[in-house]
């Protein structure tokens, strides 16, 4: 399937209608030692489209019944369309540098046995912190952390369109929503946010930067 082909058209405080025939899978982010990694979780219905719940008050999760209707869902979307270059500071370290935009999903796949990814980033003259802050900034669902070459060539797997529904089983919450393979993702309005590789969406309805994922769902303790 090409890229082109996978969509996801968000409804004015309503769902992510998706479109495209994208897998739909489950992940844990597990704890394991000082580091997180994806288990497999249940197995979802695949279909060639699906609705998303975007409120977090649906009954059949992950997929939307309506009841942002009967909540009086507020969808607005707040989050920048600037392109992730220009928002990412830049961050240089010995052989590899690190692009940050800052938009955390709290997925902490940034902390391992090895330390930071920020921490090896800056270390990586040293070809094992290298290889892990690599592995590290790549496992981000959010697409927050980024390792560029010195020639600021993205180091990352070219991943293809997929969804992961995100379950936090260090706490037991339900997490984001991991878009994968830069499916186009279309506004309410019409617009079009930047192809990421990776980024996540919020599955809680209570993230302070729809339609991306923000860690609310820990605050308020989401459960589906």
């Amino acid at each position: 399937m090409a890229n082109n082909e996978a969509k996801i058209k968000i409804i004015k405080d309503g769902p992510y209608l998706v479109s495209g025939n994208v897998p739909l899978k489950e992940k844990i982010i597990v704890e394991v030692g000082n580091h997180y990694e994806y288990h497999p979780g249940r197995e979802l219905p695949q279909s060639e489209s699906y609705s998303l719940c975007r409120c977090g008050q649906s009954k059949n999760p992950p997929f939307c019944d309506g009841s942002h209707q009967e909540v009086d869902f507020d969808g607005t979307e707040i989050a920048e369309k600037e392109s992730y270059r220009e928002r990412a500071e830049h961050i240089e370290g010995e052989e590899i540098d690190l692009l940050d935009d800052h938009r955390c999903a709290l997925a902490r796949f940034c902390h391992t046995e090895k330390g930071s990814t920020w921490e090896m980033v800056k270390e990586s003259s040293d070809q094992e912190k290298k290889k892990e802050a690599i592995k590290s900034a790549d496992e981000c669902p959010a697409g927050r952390l980024t390792v560029v070459d010195k020639e600021g060539e993205f180091v990352e797997k070219d991943y293809q369109p997929q969804i992961e529904i995100l379950q936090d089983g260090e706490y037991g919450f339900g997490a984001g929503i991991y878009v994968k393979g830069k499916i186009l993702i279309e506004s309410a309005d019409g617009s079009h946010y930047q192809k990421r590789n990776r980024l996540t969406l919020c599955r809680c309805g209570k993230s302070r930067n729809k339609p991306f994922c923000d860690g609310c769902h820990l605050k308020y303790k989401f459960k589906e």
